[in-house]
């Protein structure tokens, strides 16, 4: 099988030298890359390491092998173009349709899928020729991945760091995956919580559960490479952030749910994917439990958590938002999910049967979708991500 064609831009920011790492998954996954970078990226990293890391020739002039007329056929030849670093600069020529390099003549050219993964200061990025910069490209079609937050150049730290290039690749292999299809999430806000709560008993003990996230987290994934703006609310998962993803961290359920709210208050979509502890215990010990000789401990005296999901459902915090809901079981899986679906006030509920050995911690998962207008989509066994994507085909399909 011919390998996709893939195109990674490199414009002229500090984090050049991490797209090294990009096009080496890149290349070692099986695609075909050429490299197109911009004069002010070869400062960073020059233009052998390039040829020599993709195995293919660089440059960035349009000048250059004119009879296979590069600034079109390279365009036109791509399965998807990346471009990480994006710079203010670069974002700004592609909004507005400049073609001054073969960079941005091949994103012109370009009919394939295009990824921005945009690194700057902080102030940068927040500004507002950079906001409708991006608001742009998202409208055309483009998916421009929110920045992490962390340290940049020298010592300032903020929004605008690129994203991990690991979790970029993923990105990039879920938008191939896809094809040519329109990013069908594009300006939409989608909320995802994800992981397992602890509620403290003492300074050293909690009660848990054995949620990894991992469904969270391929949910937020599939949502950025769909387009969506995609806030990650996330408790003790220890999992690296997804590209794009704003990511919030709570720990209990008393704060998975105020960040889940306020979160909530612009969002097309809330999907409560993380596993809330039911229960809390009624005192917290402020020094260790200790063991006695020859006494039993005392009982636990435990108390609810408040109900996020059926609070979001109840209390929508806009008009026609949809609302998504995971139910864990271990026996009558689709009696208790239709009931849990029924009691919740959900749009969907994702059922799946969980045990020691089964779903938490897996790269895998099995699930029936159960719709409150009595719809039942079964997800045979196979990656998480292939649950997102049925998640998200089936909220697209609610916006009309």
């Amino acid at each position: 099988m011919e390998k996709p064609k893939v195109v990674l831009g490199v414009s002229g920011g500090i984090a050049a030298y991490k797209a090294c790492e990009l096009l080496r998954r890149l290349t070692e996954s099986g695609h075909d890359v050429r490299v197109v970078p911009t004069d002010a990226s070869l400062n960073f990293v020059g233009a052998a390491t390039w040829s020599a890391l993709s195995g293919n020739p660089v440059s960035t002039e349009v000048w250059e092998s004119v009879h296979e007329v590069p600034h079109v056929r390279i365009g036109q030849g791509a399965d998807l173009v990346v471009v990480a670093p994006a710079t203010a600069d670069l974002l700004a020529k592609a909004a507005h349709g400049l073609a001054d390099d073969l960079l941005t003549n091949t994103l012109l050219t370009a009919r394939c899928p295009v990824v921005f993964a945009p690194a700057m200061h902080t102030e940068m990025w927040e500004h507002p020729a950079t906001q409708e910069n991006v608001a742009t490209l998202r409208r055309r079609g483009a998916v421009v991945i929110e920045p992490a937050v962390g340290r940049l150049t020298g010592v300032d730290t903020g929004k605008g760091r690129l994203p991990d290039p690991g979790e970029i690749f993923e990105v990039c292999r879920r938008v191939l995956t896809r094809g040519p299809a329109a990013p069908d999430l594009a300006g939409r806000h989608v909320v995802i919580s994800a992981g397992g709560t602890r509620e403290p008993l003492d300074p050293v003990r909690y009660l848990g559960n054995r949620s990894s996230g991992k469904q969270g987290y391929a949910l937020a994934r599939t949502a950025v490479a769909r387009g969506a703006r995609v806030t990650l609310v996330e408790a003790n998962t220890g999992l690296p952030d997804p590209a794009g993803a704003d990511v919030v961290r709570a720990g209990t359920a008393v704060q998975l749910r105020e960040a889940v709210l306020k979160a909530a208050a612009d969002a097309d979509v809330v999907v409560m994917a993380a596993a809330v502890a039911d229960f809390r215990p009624a005192a917290y010990a402020t020094g260790k439990i200790k063991k006695k000789d020859g006494q039993e401990p005392a009982p636990i005296t435990l108390v609810r958590n408040p109900d996020i999901l059926a609070e979001v459902a109840a209390d929508r915090a806009r008009e026609g938002q949809i609302v998504v809901g995971f139910a864990a079981e271990t026996d009558d899986v689709l009696a208790n999910g239709r009931e849990k679906l029924r009691r919740k006030g959900c749009d969907l509920l994702v059922v799946n049967e969980v045990g020691e050995r089964r779903t938490f911690g897996s790269e895998e998962n099995e699930a029936v979708v159960l719709g409150a207008d009595g719809g039942e989509t079964p997800v045979p066994y196979g990656p998480k991500e292939a649950l997102a994507d049925t998640v998200w085909d089936l909220v697209a399909a609610r916006f009309g």
